[in-house]
């Protein structure tokens, strides 16, 4: 009796086990970098499904940079944001979709007036998912443009946060900043016109 009392909840833990590791996560991250921070930020702010987006420096080799540090093109890092978002809510496709359309990827290290391998077009991928859609996305989205997409397509190295003054900028800066009136309101308004986001941030 104890043998088959022993194998039953062997079975029963293993189920278990198993059911757990099949069950898909609630969140994930992805880390874009398209131009300024401020710009990326808040159009990924603007989605229903994503439940956090940290601006930050990532891809470079200094450990730990400042704004000022990165700003001067040399540390190899990017401007990017880390996105958490709900799979269930909002497929990476979609996020990959507003990304090709929030900024141009074939530009190489610039965005407008912003220039540096610090503006680099930059996908930071967590997992082998991650990679393969990336690269799947960016075949169907070079369809869309003339000039071939010079987009990096890396994995994550470490993520650094970036100074707290960057963080929700746009929506605590946008209507007192000329950078914010002249750039990211007019881009924002773009993709909202072609129904990719939404008019204020999700909640």
């Amino acid at each position: 009796m104890k043998v088959l009392l022993t194998s039953l909840m062997f079975g029963l833990f293993a189920m278990t086990a198993t059911s757990a590791e099949t069950v898909a996560p609630t969140t994930e991250r992805i880390t874009f970098g398209g131009g300024c921070f401020w710009c990326i930020e808040a159009v990924f702010q603007r989605l229903k499904g994503v439940t956090g987006v940290v601006s930050g420096y990532a891809g470079g080799k200094n450990e730990n940079p400042t704004y000022k540090q990165v700003c001067t093109g040399e540390t190899g890092h990017a401007e990017v944001v880390q996105i958490e978002f709900q799979p269930a809510v909002i497929s990476y496709e979609k996020l990959m979709e507003v990304f090709w359309a929030a900024h141009d990827p074939t530009t190489l290290n610039r965005q407008g007036a912003d220039a540096g391998t610090q503006y680099r077009s930059v996908v930071f991928y967590e997992n082998a998912r991650q990679k393969e859609l990336t690269e799947k996305s960016k075949a169907t989205a070079q369809k869309d443009f003339m000039a071939p997409i010079v987009t990096e397509i890396s994995p994550l190295p470490k993520f650094y946060k970036a100074e707290d003054y960057h963080q929700n900028y746009y929506n605590l800066n946008g209507a007192k900043n000329g950078y914010c009136s002249v750039v990211i309101t007019p881009k924002l308004q773009k993709l909202l016109h072609k129904g990719l986001i939404e008019e204020h941030p999700a909640k």
